[in-house]
Parts: C-alpha cells; sequence; structure tokens
C-alpha cells in the first residue's frame, strides 16, 4: 500500500477513482443514546443540561462547521455552555461508547483503497478529527493522516457542495471519478448534485453493510 503523499499523486497523475467514505453508521455504527449517558457519567453533569445547553443550543452543529476551530476552543464553548469540564480523555472515552466497528465496512474500505484511493468525509468537529487514532485506528492505519477529511477542519459541512469541491481538489479528482458513500440521504444528493457518484449505505441490525458497499464499490469500478 503507498503512504498517503504517494497515493495523492497517484491519483493526480493517473486519474485513479477516489472513494469518500462517512464515518458515523458507514464505517462504524454509532448510537447517540450511549454517547450522552456516558458524557453525563464522565463530566458530573446530566444528560438533560448536556442535551439541552450543548445539543439544542446548536453548539455542536457550530462546532462540525469548524466554528470551534481548535480542541481548545471546543473545550472552552464546552465549559462555558454546559458548565462543567470536558477533557479530551472525557470526550474520547464518551465518542468511543458510541460507535462499533463494522468489519465489514472496513473491509470495503480497504478494497476500496486496493483498487483506487479512498478517504474519510465525514461532518464532525476538530476534537474529533484529533481523537481519530484514539477511537478508530484501523481507520488511520488504512487512510493515514492525510486523507482524513472532518468538517470541522475544512469550515464547511455536507451537503454543501463547497465540502465535496474541497474533497475533490484535495485529490485532484474529477466528480466523474469519485464515488461517495453516506448513511445521509441529503448528503448523497448533495454529492450527486455535484456530479459525483454516491451511494447511500443501509445498515443490518444497526450495523453498516459493507457488503452492500463493496458491490457498489465494485459497480463504480466496472463502468
Amino acid at each position: 500500500m503507498l503512504p498517503g503523499g504517494a497515493r495523492e499523486n497517484r491519483l493526480r497523475g493517473w486519474g485513479v477513482d477516489l472513494y469518500l467514505f462517512d464515518f458515523d453508521q458507514t464505517l462504524y455504527a454509532y448510537d447517540f443514546r450511549r454517547r450522552l449517558p456516558a458524557l453525563a457519567e464522565l463530566t458530573g453533569s446530566t444528560q438533560y443540561t448536556i442535551a439541552s445547553r450543548w445539543w439544542a443550543a446548536g453548539h455542536e452543529k457550530r462546532a462540525d462547521a469548524g466554528g470551534y476551530a481548535t480542541v481548545e476552543a471546543y473545550l472552552s464553548a464546552w465549559r462555558e455552555a454546559v458548565g462543567v469540564e470536558l477533557t479530551v480523555e472525557a470526550y474520547q472515552r464518551s465518542r468511543a461508547a458510541s460507535i462499533t466497528r463494522s468489519e465489514s465496512a472496513m473491509d470495503a474500505l480497504r478494497h476500496a483503497d486496493e483498487i483506487g484511493t479512498a478517504a474519510l468525509l465525514s461532518n464532525n468537529n476538530i476534537l474529533f478529527r484529533t481523537s481519530l487514532p484514539v477511537l478508530a485506528p484501523d481507520v488511520v492505519e488504512v487512510l493515514g493522516e492525510h486523507r482524513l477529511l472532518v468538517s470541522g477542519e475544512l469550515g464547511v459541512m455536507k451537503p454543501a457542495a463547497a465540502i465535496f469541491e474541497q474533497a475533490l481538489d484535495r485529490f485532484g479528482a474529477k466528480p466523474s471519478d469519485a464515488l461517495f458513500l453516506d448513511d445521509n440521504a441529503a448528503n448523497v444528493a448533495g454529492a450527486r448534485r455535484l456530479g459525483l457518484s454516491a451511494f447511500l449505505v443501509p445498515s443490518v441490525d444497526g450495523v453498516p453493510d459493507g457488503v452492500a458497499m463493496r458491490r457498489a464499490i465494485d459497480a463504480f469500478a466496472a463502468r
């Protein structure tokens, strides 16, 4: 497997297909109902306080859109909004409690990276981005640090055209050479409006269906 920079150069020079993967409910199953209780326990707050003062107040969405551009800014905003400290370790432990790796999805990711160039394209905040080596070391092992694209770092969220344009530009790819895989129908529609091929990821018993993803990847590669 080529390192990140070499694979980017290969894509730019030879027109290799680009496969863009979402994270939550695409590579890993995600259950917010497990995250909120873990956050409450780890911070000494309550689920209601956290949900109302952070999520309902729009702070997490703002973070995902790049509003808190550094880890320190995220943690400071949390402290001011929720009224308790949130450490990086507590964030990582609560986030880890909410996700479960899909073995079949990881197989699809590795397969995509063998026949083309795979990358992450996720709506998540900067703390998630810096925590990926802890939360999903298998994803980082496949993609390296150069191919982890997260909205909180890019400053724009899916389904906006600008985030797909940034991803394509990062790898020098044309829309016709890219397949986007995501569990969110609005994000899939956004990619298609820009001319990318896109696959709406199904789940089986709450777990992302990597077998279906691999079929979509192979169909795209054989076009």
